[in-house]
């Protein structure tokens, strides 16, 4: 449960930064705000329930209501910080994503408020790189690497998996 609680803190601090980009282009839907919620109750000590579950599918939900790539992708991210509190142990890259997608995600948001700016989403990728602890980094060394990119998020997640495989 520790390391549990490790990763989803991971997953909420990213969520937690971009979550206003979703607040701000769908006002009164509180299922991302829930999500996140859920993902620090679980941080904080408290059990792990269904409650990160269906937080986290009503987050997900959310995200196809929203009208921009960002705010589908604010909503993303906090249902996957509450996701996160149910990784798996079965060694598998798909739940890579569990781990690392809200951060990716979070970098997306970023560049897309740039304007579109790779730079930025590179920034933030090594912010994430840095934010990461010890923990995190032997839970993600237990699974395969992400898989194979198919679109900017994915593209962001393998490069922040990467580097957290690196040798140091």
């Amino acid at each position: 449960m520790d390391e549990l609680r490790v990763v989803t803190h991971f997953s909420a601090e990213s969520a937690r930064d971009v979550l206003p980009v979703f607040e701000d282009a769908v006002p009164g839907d509180p299922r991302p705000r829930a999500a996140l919620d859920a993902a620090w109750e679980f941080v904080n000590g408290a059990r792990r329930t269904t409650l990160q579950r269906v937080t986290s599918v009503d987050a997900h939900r959310a995200a196809k209501a929203a009208a921009t790539e960002a705010a589908r992708l604010a909503a993303r991210c906090a249902g996957d910080a509450a996701a996160a509190a149910y990784l798996h142990p079965i060694s598998r890259a798909h739940q890579v994503g569990h781990i690392l997608r809200a951060a990716a995600g979070a970098a997306r948001v970023a560049e897309l408020n740039a304007g579109d700016d790779p730079a930025v989403g590179d920034l933030m990728i090594e912010q994430a790189r840095q934010r990461a602890t010890p923990i995190l980094i032997d839970v993600l060394s237990r699974y395969p690497a992400a898989p194979t990119a198919r679109n900017r998020v994915e593209q962001l997640m393998s490069t922040l998996d990467d580097a957290l495989r690196a040798p140091s």
